[in-house]
């Protein structure tokens, strides 16, 4: 098993920057596809970024494209999202997850291991 560890979540104001860190522990990196989601307050939690565990490809949703980056250290078996140009609508509480499937997934259901969760507010 893994066990995923979040942190960099703050207060920032719109238009700034945040990079969220992910540890991992017990398992390499590697051998996981992994994801970054996201909720907000009342609603569902959001696909928002993943990366393949073979890290030839990453995927965004689309309200993140271009202000978004998912990215892995494998050397600091660490997962991250930097994240720029921030905007309101991007409060949530993000969580870092993974699987091992052979295949990258959207759906939370489809991920076995998840980190507690890390607050991100930008004010307006």
């Amino acid at each position: 098993q893994v066990q995923l560890a979040e942190s960099g979540g703050g207060l920032v104001q719109a238009g700034g920057s945040l990079r969220l860190s992910c540890v991992a522990s017990g398992r390499p990196l590697g051998n996981y596809n992994m994801a970054w989601f996201r909720q907000a307050p009342g609603l569902e939690r959001d696909f928002v970024a993943a990366i393949h565990w073979s890290a030839a490809t990453t995927y965004y949703t689309t309200t993140v494209k271009g202000r978004f980056t998912i990215s892995r250290d494998k050397a600091k078996n660490t997962l991250y999202l930097q994240m720029n140009s921030l905007k309101p609508e991007d409060t949530a509480v993000y969580y870092c997850a993974a699987n091992s499937n052979d295949y990258v997934d959207e759906t939370p259901s489809k991920y076995d291991y998840w980190g507690q969760g890390t607050q991100v507010t930008v004010s307006s």
